[in-house]
């Protein structure tokens, strides 16, 4: 599958994906959590962090434009701790008809290669602690576990 992965630049841009970041944040978001997912939360995100240097978001397009095949947003995380803040992937989402042909693990390569030219050199992600498919891949593609955070309910 030829496709063109582009780093979106414009926060017009980026905000005009927002109401699908925020459908695959929904998704994903149903599996962590019982509560909602908050409307508008990626449009919020956007708006507050799109100049961040731990920010991207890249799109897998066809050759020519159109509507992105998928998308990968990584945002700023920042450790309670340390107060460090590391980019993590937000959301990772890609169309069912162009899914198990390497689209995600491309835009989340290119996102890293973004990073990488910041001098940002760690990439951090989630996983639901069941989630042994999503889990698996990102150890595939590189992903180390380095904490687990728990929850009490």
């Amino acid at each position: 599958m030829k496709l063109e992965l582009r780093q979106v630049t414009s926060l017009a841009e980026a905000l005009a994906l927002a109401p699908r970041l925020d459908a695959a944040g929904a998704g994903f978001h149903a599996q962590l959590s019982d509560e909602p997912f908050p409307g508008g939360a990626s449009e919020r995100l956007l708006a507050e962090r799109f100049d961040a240097p731990q920010t991207v978001l890249v799109g897998a397009f066809r050759p020519g434009g159109g509507d992105p095949l998928g998308l990968c947003l990584v945002a700023p995380f920042e450790d309670p701790h340390t107060l460090q803040r590391l980019p993590m992937v937000v959301v990772l989402q890609v169309d069912d008809a162009a899914r198990h042909r390497g689209v995600a693990r491309a835009l989340v390569e290119e996102a890293q290669a973004v990073l990488g030219r910041r001098g940002l050199r760690v990439l951090a992600a989630r996983a639901a602690h069941n989630d042994d498919a999503l889990i698996s891949m990102g150890e595939r593609w590189g992903f180390v576990r380095a904490w687990e955070l728990m929850q009490f309910e």
